[in-house]
């Protein structure tokens, strides 16, 4: 009986965490529901096939389908698409900072003239983390973007700040270096997690 309870619970907090993160591949659903190996995994995403939809990109990628939604009352609609590498990108980042309990998705920044949406914020030692994601923008919207967060701390509306980019190639992860110039932050690229 107490395994049935385990079993259960486990199951609707892998069900919230896909209401919460839109699209999670299996090692990230691994690493944040700390299920110990990959086979294990596969049995328990399949107990919930009820409830998730799933496609191959490189490694399986599960979604809520509508009975998952209804479950946990999640509104958003995913569907298989090529976005999605968008939301696993950051979801590395989120397991890459230990999985805060204040880590929110997209988050809008607004004051006067400036209106941006963050890809997700969380704060750790006191410093607020502003993570993007730059999966296929083109990078003069990463610069409109850069540029934007740069205004706020002017208007001191941001402080004590880390701006956290999560790009694809060296060549990206330069280019969003040079437009950061002094604002505090870093870049990582895909291959840092993979």
């Amino acid at each position: 009986m107490r395994q049935l309870a385990k079993t259960l619970e486990r199951q609707e907090k892998i069900l919230l965490s896909l209401s919460r993160f839109s699209y999670l591949s299996r090692s990230q659903i691994q690493i944040i529901h700390e299920i110990p190996s990959e086979r294990t995994a596969q049995r328990v995403m399949q107990q919930l096939s009820k409830y998730v939809s799933s496609f191959m990109d490189g490694e399986k990628i599960f979604y809520l389908n509508a009975e998952g939604r209804k479950y946990t009352g999640c509104e958003k609609i995913c569907k298989k698409m090529t976005t999605s590498r968008h939301y696993i990108m950051r979801n590395d980042l989120y397991i890459a900072y230990n999985c805060p309990d204040d880590w929110k998705n997209e988050m809008r920044l607004l004051y006067k003239d400036v209106n941006v949406i963050a890809d997700a914020l969380f704060e750790s030692n006191g410093i607020r983390h502003i993570v993007e994601v730059d999966h296929t923008q083109k990078m003069q919207a990463n610069k409109v973007k850069i540029e934007k967060y740069r205004k706020l701390l002017e208007y001191g509306v941001l402080k004590n700040i880390r701006l956290v980019w999560m790009t694809t190639t060296n060549y990206r992860k330069k280019k969003l270096l040079e437009m950061m110039g002094d604002i505090q932050g870093q870049v990582f690229t895909i291959s840092d997690f993979h």
